[in-house]
């Protein structure tokens, strides 16, 4: 096998959450490109279908789904409609995730557990259902968009996202154990870790800090994350390239993980 049958993913049903923006949708991109047809779910689903519309560019076929990682039933529907659509999941790339800053001594508990619901309670629900499909066909691949705020604390000052940080630890975790768990089924499980990217969800909170060159300081590389930095890795961790690795976590961060002091 070459290496362009290796990383083509052709034939491939691909769900992205939390696609329709940012970094949900440079990776809707990727899959789209690498082959891959595209479920691209999110809350709003205008966007959804404006993504979806612009996807079919690249040969592929593409719906949007309206999803909400917090409810049950959409949940449900985002894997029935694909299954329905398509006859298969083969790849997923959990990237829905929310955030809430408030002190850690005073954050209030409604959107701790909101929190909890969307980046954790929901990932793994949306995996499990998935993870039943990909045991049918025999091959899968998970991609859980995790966060490096999920491999330590962070100062108030820069970060004061106690349930954010900590839902992210748990992602990490999960998807090792998930590793262990399904690669019996050969669904490999695998993490990326961004580190500051600019999208919708950090624009105001960097506005505050003096915007992103208020991060070139603790990143080695200095810079933040581009357009295309998250393109490649999606498609390495949903392409045959991984199919003998699973249960790793792979920061995106321009080298901020490995800076001591």
């Amino acid at each position: 096998m070459n290496i362009k049958e290796i990383f083509d993913l052709s034939g491939k049903t691909a769900i992205v959450t939390g696609g329709s923006v940012g970094l949900g949708s440079q990776m809707c991109h990727a899959l789209a490109e690498a082959g891959a047809n595209v479920v691209v779910a999110a809350r709003k689903v205008e966007r959804c279908e404006a993504l979806a519309n612009e996807l079919v560019k690249y040969g592929i076929k593409a719906i949007p789904v309206r999803c909400d990682m917090s409810k049950d039933e959409e949940i449900e529907n985002l894997a029935q409609t694909t299954l329905k659509e398509f006859g298969k999941i083969d790849i997923l790339v959990n990237n829905a995730g929310v955030t809430w800053g408030a002190d850690s001594m005073e954050f209030p508990l409604d959107r701790f557990r909101w929190v909890f619901e969307v980046n954790v309670t929901g990932l793994y629900h949306l995996s499990a259902l998935a993870a039943k499909s990909m045991k049918d066909i025999g091959y899968g691949k998970i991609v859980n968009v995790a966060s490096i705020a999920g491999l330590g604390g962070s100062f108030p000052e820069e970060q004061d996202t106690v349930a954010y940080n900590a839902s992210k630890a748990a992602v990490i975790n999960m998807t090792k154990d998930l590793a262990v768990k399904w690669g019996r089924y050969n669904i490999a499980v695998n993490a990326i870790l961004p580190g500051p990217f600019p999208t919708h969800m950090t624009e105001r909170h960097w506005a505050s800090l003096g915007g992103e060159e208020s991060f070139y300081g603790s990143t080695p590389m200095r810079k933040v994350g581009g357009p295309y930095d998250m393109k490649g890795l999606v498609v390495f961790l949903s392409s045959k390239a991984t199919d003998h690795i699973t249960g790793v976590a792979i920061p995106v961060d321009g080298g901020i993980h490995a800076h001591i002091g």
